[in-house]
């Protein structure tokens, strides 16, 4: 063969075999998502979250304004060290280009190395008001047990409640659920006759349901993670206040939707404020349930609208930015951005970069053999209260 020729020959081979070989590093996403998939009390969690995003990219493909998405999943456990130690390896050798943050403690861990590094941050589980303030990269899809708490304390104070205990878990996202629903309460003239904080780590709910029993409020209002509600349901029924006359109210991890199949019919009544329900009723809720079940097994909880919509966000976010990924250019990009979800209407607050969301109102009834949280009062875009208060 001519030495002409046998040139062509090898160019063109070349190029063939570039086109169909592996995407280059430069047209590859790599989103780094450190996540409780074992361990104690959070492993839920990352199961819901993870599933949601795995869900939205199953629906809409891996590829975004020219660019190929990778998840990379690693199991935390629920650990701020470990998550510290992931993320940073993530950043060093994975170059990750986005990262996805898990539960509190652990996205609260890392906020200094997403800001040295300026990688934008999609948080997907944490409920905490304080999560976003930790790092000017980080921006929230997952929920504010402030928004959910506050509506609590407001729809409480107008339909009856008076005289309430509540009742939290000792940490963030407690003390800020038990802040914002008494702010809310006790400003439109309601009375908080005792607050009671528990354990995080293996609670024993039973002593102090027995004390809400004795204090006889007409309202008890109780959060605690969703992880927690087999516990929580089981001592619940032993005490007897499903039967006590005592109103029972909380943010939707009460009666997370993961779990409330299970947890017999003392849940019956029960009403909640959340961001989301299984059973909310539009058409894009119940594909994504259907599709949900599906593909996992199990339903779809207030926390896998989390990672669905963080995996929304990210690819908007990328189609407005031509596949840009540095954090600066990301994260502007994604400030006051709105889109329909299965939850409903919500945006990225531009200020804050947290989530603006309906939060409905809900009481568990059974339909078709099943208990569901099913909707029935509606409070539109709704901020942060407490940092809102701030201001």
């Amino acid at each position: 063969m001519p030495r002409t020729r046998l040139t062509i020959v090898l160019a063109a081979a070349a190029l063939s075999g570039f086109a169909a070989g592996p995407t280059s590093a430069q047209d590859v996403v790599k989103i780094g998502m450190s996540f409780s998939m074992t361990g104690a009390g959070f492993n839920a969690a990352g199961r819901q979250a993870s599933a949601g995003a795995r869900l939205y990219m199953q629906q809409h493909g891996d590829m975004v304004a020219g660019k190929k998405l990778e998840l990379i999943l690693r199991d935390d456990a629920g650990v701020a060290d470990n998550a510290r130690r992931i993320v940073q390896e993530m950043i060093v050798n994975d170059k990750v280009n986005i990262l996805a943050g898990g539960i509190t403690p652990t996205v609260l861990g890392y906020g200094q190395l997403a800001t040295q590094a300026k990688i934008a941050t999609v948080v997907m589980i944490s409920g905490a008001s304080i999560t976003t303030t930790v790092s000017p990269y980080y921006v929230r899809t997952s929920f504010i047990l402030s928004q959910s708490s506050w509506i609590m304390g407001d729809w409480a104070a107008k339909n009856g409640s008076k005289r309430v205990v509540t009742l939290v878990n000792e940490w963030a996202p407690g003390t800020e659920a038990e802040t914002a629903f008494k702010q809310r309460f006790t400003e439109l003239g309601g009375q908080i006759i005792e607050s009671i904080r528990i354990p995080l780590a293996n609670p024993d709910f039973a002593p102090f349901l027995q004390r809400i029993r004795d204090l006889n409020p007409d309202t008890a209002f109780l959060y605690f993670p969703g992880t927690q509600a087999g516990i929580f349901a089981k001592q619940f029924a032993e005490r007897g206040l499903a039967a006590s006359g005592i109103k029972i109210i909380g943010p939707g991890d009460l009666t997370d939707d993961d779990v409330l199949n299970t947890m017999g019919d003392q849940m019956l009544g029960i009403v909640t404020s959340h961001d989301y329900s299984a059973a909310h009723d539009s058409s894009l809720n119940k594909k994504y349930v259907e599709e949900f079940k599906k593909a996992n097994g199990f339903r779809p909880d207030f926390v896998s609208v989390g990672g669905y919509d963080g995996m929304h966000l990210i690819y908007e976010t990328l189609k407005k930015t031509g596949g840009k990924t540095d954090g600066d250019t990301l994260i502007a990009a994604m400030k006051g951005m709105k889109w329909e979800s299965p939850r409903g209407m919500m945006a990225i607050d531009p200020e804050t970069r947290d989530i603006i969301q309906d939060i409905y109102i809900s009481k568990v009834e059974k339909v078709n053999g099943e208990l569901w949280n099913i909707e029935f009062d509606k409070f539109a875009d709704v901020k942060d209260p407490l940092k809102a208060k701030k201001k």
